[in-house]
């Protein structure tokens, strides 16, 4: 998480610095393709009261790698991509999932402080490889640093990684635990977002079409639990 900060923080730099040019660039800067990076907040709806997210807690980080194709001479182009997306749910509660298939037959959200004593975070963790796809309008489309622009698409992705993480305190005494378990959770996603904004700075959107569960292996009551992210996002061109 903290390496792709930096990426972040490089982006921003290379954006201001190219700003600062006596000289004024004409059309779109030679580099095949574009890098982009989203900084997002997750909420979900259709959850029960124990999948209780905190706001900032709950935050995304997507870096995608896009290859925009211009369609014609038009304003439009399409946008396919790859990357990754980074998510985190914080539990406010304490809750977290247990592993408890072979007594009821599917996982379950309780609170963490059953297993682990003093408590005092709670967090799951998806890591997801997704394919991105969109259709862009640009006003300017010789000039993308200046250019209002307007996205629509899809994205398709593979959990590849994801696990419970719990800070807690017994007796005074710092502890962090990593438990790596499927949990039931949705191993494919598809979902739309839109984007909006001028030059390299956009608000977006996500919103995530099958549940976060799978049904029948996920908590009690959160088989139809789906998620969305809004956030910011920052493009090189």
């Amino acid at each position: 998480m903290n390496r792709v900060l930096v990426l972040v923080l490089l982006l921003l730099a290379s954006t201001y610095g190219s700003a600062q040019e006596k000289e004024k660039r004409v059309g779109r800067p030679d580099i095949p393709g574009s890098l982009m990076i989203d900084l997002g907040v997750n909420q979900a709806i259709g959850k029960p009261d124990d999948f209780d997210l905190g706001f900032w807690g709950s935050r995304t980080i997507n870096v995608y790698y896009q290859w925009p194709l211009r369609i014609a001479e038009s304003k439009f182009s399409l946008n396919p991509g790859i990357g990754l997306s980074l998510e985190r749910f914080k539990l406010r509660n304490g809750y977290t999932l247990y592993d408890s298939t072979a007594i009821a037959g599917r996982n379950e959200l309780a609170p963490a402080a059953l297993k682990y004593q003093g408590t005092k975070k709670s967090m799951i963790v998806t890591n997801f490889i997704e394919i991105p796809i969109d259709i862009r309008f640009d006003t300017k489309p010789e000039d993308l640093a200046r250019s209002f622009n307007v996205a629509i698409g899809g994205r398709v992705g593979y959990l590849y990684d994801n696990f419970t993480k719990i800070k807690y305190e017994p007796g005074g005494e710092v502890n962090k635990i990593k438990d790596k378990q499927r949990y039931g959770l949705s191993q494919f996603r598809y979902g739309v977002y839109t984007r909006i904004g001028i030059g390299s700075f956009n608000i977006f959107g996500f919103y995530n079409f099958n549940p976060l569960f799978e049904e029948g292996k996920g908590p009690t009551g959160m088989d139809n639990v789906n998620t969305w992210t809004v956030g910011i996002s920052l493009n090189s061109f």
